[in-house]
């Protein structure tokens, strides 16, 4: 018996370690490919790159799990069946409940450990990623003149170079445009040529030009009208540019560490409540506020509004008329104004707060999906076991044809569940925790059919079976 528990350990890990791999480069693929135009050409070292990659790999971590774990489990009990390997195992007397217990005690491991790494690593993860990502995507595009075209990468100086030598730092035809005063182009060098190469800290930009001319307008007293101007002759000159703008800033951390995506369970708890504080008492505030204002009726200056005086009788007859026929037309008018000018105001006002309070629902529900998708990662991966290994059973075909198809499909109809709940939860419209849950929902019944089908050997796939089945549905349907 332990040599088959060892055999099942060893058939299983191999697809597991070569799955999930393969399902975190396929992911890996898809960022580059997303974020590739930020990426290309701004000069990033490769300890840079290779961070960014090692970090967005430890964000894909909850998609590629449930699917190796799929994946392998399928792939193994397939080639076993595949092989006639669990016809010897039943045979030998050991049911395949048996046959699975020390992959399921694995499962559970695995399980445990999906939402050790979803509560204590992914949040640090998806802190170094994204603010990692942020910088990167601040980063201006390397330092790279090209002949004929003007340059303006640097901060207030536009280049242009009629052409360059092999060696790339010859340069001939030099024009460089000063814009530090933001006037225009009222301080220009021209030179015939020039060498052009960094500092040894790579910097600085260093310009040497030979054989040139700068000009400049000179602003004195009523020099908008005479427009003196100045120039002067150089044999050889150096230029100086600061290049800071084109190395990787780090941003500040904790800017990012107040995010949803990067709280562990006990920060998301305290987030939570602090927050579900906050959104009651901002409504309680609006109602005390406006129901105030809705329960007066405007009172009228009486020195502003010209009014008329009003007897006893007009008193009753204003039982059966409106209020408004008591002014008369001049005060009537102020008195619609206002009240409009009022609603108006009171409209605004109402609109904007119930945004405040739409946007305060929505981060609140933000942080109610964060923090039960940390259980859901480890339920779908045991989940996804239970549905795997009887699958492969059943179908008793190995390898990655057919496999990697039903796996595929049913992590699709998983994935698109999932994110259509969670939309349907952050828009309001169902609640979170159906809304979270409902892919899960939606898997299990699979996971315990086939688990139950698979352990008591009923003949899922057997043609003849449902042959008869659909012969009998036409027979009662003559009927």
């Amino acid at each position: 018996m332990k040599k088959l528990q060892t055999y099942m350990l060893k058939s299983f890990l191999g697809p597991f370690i070569f799955t999930f791999f393969i399902a975190l480069f396929i992911l890996l693929l898809q960022f580059l490919w997303k974020y590739i135009d930020d990426l290309v050409g701004k000069g990033l070292e490769w300890h840079i790159i290779a961070r960014l990659l090692f970090y967005a790999s430890s964000t894909f971590v909850p998609l590629a799990l449930p699917l190796a774990i799929l994946l392998s489990s399928l792939m193994t009990f397939g080639n076993l069946g595949e092989n006639y390997e669990l016809v010897s195992i039943k045979a030998a007397g050991i049911s395949l409940r048996k046959a699975m217990k020390p992959l399921a005690i694995l499962a559970v491991f695995l399980s445990i450990g999906a939402f050790l790494f979803s509560n204590y690593v992914l949040p640090v993860a998806n802190l170094k990623f994204g603010s990692l990502l942020y910088d990167v995507r601040q980063q201006k595009l390397a330092f790279n003149i090209n002949e004929g075209i003007f340059y303006d990468g640097l901060d207030n100086v536009v280049i242009q170079v009629g052409s360059k030598d092999k060696d790339n730092k010859t340069i001939y035809d030099v024009k460089i445009y000063d814009h530090t005063d933001r006037k225009g182009n009222t301080k220009v060098t021209l030179a015939n040529k020039g060498i052009m190469e960094l500092s040894h800290d790579k910097q600085k930009l260093i310009f040497t030009l030979f054989d040139g001319n700068s000009y400049s307008e000179i602003e004195e007293s009523g020099y908008r009208k005479t427009r003196p101007f100045q120039r002067m002759k150089f044999d050889k000159q150096i230029l100086v540019f600061d290049l800071g703008d084109f190395q990787l800033n780090r941003t500040n951390e904790d800017l990012f560490r107040s995010h949803y995506s990067m709280l562990n369970i006990e920060q998301l708890n305290y987030s939570i409540d602090s927050l579900s504080k906050s959104k009651v008492e901002r409504v309680e505030f609006y109602q005390k506020k406006y129901l105030k204002r809705f329960a007066y009726i405007d009172q009228l200056d009486s020195t502003k509004v010209d009014t008329v005086i009003i007897t006893d009788k007009q008193v009753q007859d204003s039982l059966k008329y409106p209020l408004i026929n008591n002014f008369n037309n001049d005060a009537a008018v102020q008195i619609l104004a206002n009240s409009l000018k009022n609603v108006r105001s009171l409209k605004e006002n109402v609109l904007f707060y119930q945004k405040e309070i739409e946007s305060r629902d929505l981060i609140l529900k933000k942080h109610e999906v964060v923090w039960n998708q940390k259980f859901k990662l480890s339920i779908a991966c045991l989940i996804f076991f239970f549905i795997g290994a009887p699958l492969g059973a059943i179908i008793r075909k190995g390898g990655l044809g057919l496999p990697v198809v039903i796996s595929v499909l049913f992590f699709v109809v998983y994935h698109v569940t999932s994110i259509t709940g969670e939309k349907a939860a952050l828009t309001g419209e169902w609640n979170v925790n159906i809304g979270v849950w409902l892919s899960t929902f939606v898997i299990l019944p699979i996971g315990l059919f086939l688990t139950w089908k698979a352990t008591t050997d009923a003949p899922l796939l057997d043609a003849e079976i449902w042959g008869r089945f659909f012969n009998r549905l036409r027979f009662l349907r003559k009927k």
